[in-house]
């Protein structure tokens, strides 16, 4: 596989227009300039199939990041594109409820476990947003116990170092606890808390008895459990973690992968505390019954159903994975590289005394790229990675892993890069891993 550094000419046409006009210049940070090789990796996609995506210079690639997550299914996915075109002809938002809105709710209550309840908005972080919301008022507490990413509005991301512009009054309301923990959670939980937000899983697995221990702990001190099923959702199985896991939340937030790429959440859950909605919590939305997100969630979870989906994601997941380990391994570094998580999404880790992580990860960046891989250092998979897929990612691995193992070596990682290294995308501030104050 002879490495070819793609040519980014209109790319980089398009991004020297954005300066100044796009703050950040993109609208999703994993999509950024910073997460992407300077040089090397493209800044503008165009088009995409199946798992592979075309840049704005055309260049082609199999796509790792499938749209940082929604793309479930794969580019272009016909029974998905029939259905939103059919409700096209239509129409798109109209000026009362549409039948969709109710034929969805009824399919997510079939798929997800304790899903009595349903509302949709458009992003992941509006659904764990109303989460929240709802479980101050049902609770009558105020302060939230988080642990993982939960999207940009205030009561979450008052905890990152990029807290600008939140009140000091909203950053004292969230604290965060430690994964696989549960004494963090318990020396945390106390009668103000009113609600315990987890990803149920990222890349660590629930070590047994944890999930089982938050439900006790929060039916203990009265306070609501909910999962952010951003990435597990419709990924570890058909009805995300709860089924996965056997264990119920109180409230269960969904996006991602539940459309294909349209643009959608839910939030499902309790009925008793879902119908804080109809009067007391105001969770209203003018493209909350927005049609064809609608007629895109309901063939994808028809499709992703019929075909069991998630146990396709997971035995190319585990190709992938056991792949990547055992060439690490043929190249010297099983101690430097490892790959990890629930099969349908892995991490690529590195850690090495001669260079730094991020620099190591640009290096296989730029590589991975020059081999028509568009990696950033996750394995997330669509159901149209077939096995074509599968081992081209494998044979560019077998030639860029001894280059990093030889660049180690060498002392060279920094002097191999082609652009700056990779930034970070949030620091640990101070309210992580701390008890809530006492009223």
């Amino acid at each position: 596989m002879a490495a070819n550094y793609p040519t980014i000419t209109k790319s980089n046409e398009i991004w020297a227009r954005s300066v100044g006009l796009i703050p950040g210049g993109t609208q999703t940070l994993a999509k950024g300039p910073g997460q992407w090789t300077e040089g090397v990796a493209p800044k503008y996609l165009k088009k995409g199939k199946g798992a592979r995506v075309w840049d704005v210079d055309g260049n082609e690639y199999i796509d790792l990041i499938m749209g940082v997550g929604p793309i479930s299914l794969g580019y272009g996915y016909a029974a998905v594109d029939d259905a939103i075109r059919a409700q096209l002809d239509d129409g798109i938002t109209f000026s009362l409820m549409h039948p969709l809105e109710v034929e969805v709710g009824e399919l997510l209550r079939e798929v997800v476990p304790g899903a009595e309840s349903v509302r949709y908005s458009k992003t992941g972080c509006d659904a764990t947003t109303v989460a929240v919301r709802l479980a101050r008022a049902f609770t009558k507490r105020e302060k939230v116990l988080a642990c993982g990413y939960h999207g940009w509005h205030d009561w979450y991301i008052s905890v990152t170092d990029r807290n600008a512009g939140i009140p000091e009054s909203t950053k004292d309301l969230t604290f965060t606890f430690k994964y696989n923990d549960l004494q963090s959670v318990e020396d945390a939980l106390d009668d103000s808390v009113a609600c315990v937000i987890l990803e149920p899983t990222v890349f660590e697995a629930p070590k047994p008895g944890f999930l089982e221990g938050l439900r006790a702990l929060c039916d203990k001190f009265g306070a609501l459990l909910v999962f952010d099923e951003m990435w597990t959702g419709f990924r570890v199985a058909v009805g995300g973690a709860q089924q996965r896991y056997g264990v119920r939340a109180d409230l269960a937030c969904f996006s991602k992968a539940m459309a294909n790429g349209m643009p959608i959440s839910a939030i499902t859950g309790r009925a008793d505390v879902m119908r804080l909605c109809e009067k007391d919590v105001f969770f209203f939305t003018t493209f909350g019954g927005e049609a064809l997100s609608l007629a895109a969630t309901k063939a994808t979870i028809e499709e992703l159903r019929k075909h069991d989906v998630p146990a396709f994601l997971a035995k190319q997941g585990q190709k992938l994975r056991e792949g990547y380990t055992a060439i690490a391994k043929e190249s010297g570094l099983e101690t430097t590289t490892k790959c990890f998580g629930y099969d349908a999404r892995t991490i690529i880790t590195f850690a090495d005394d001669r260079s730094s992580p991020l620099a190591m990860k640009t290096f296989v960046q730029q590589e991975m790229i020059a081999r028509g891989i568009l990696w950033s250092g996750f394995h997330n998979l669509s159901f149209s990675h077939g096995d074509a897929e599968v081992g081209a990612i494998l044979a560019a691995y077998r030639e860029v892993l001894p280059m990093l193992a030889s660049a180690l070596k060498d002392k060279a990682v920094e002097g191999s890069l082609r652009g700056k290294v990779l930034e970070p995308v949030f620091r640990k501030t101070d309210n992580f891993h701390m008890k809530p104050r006492k009223a």
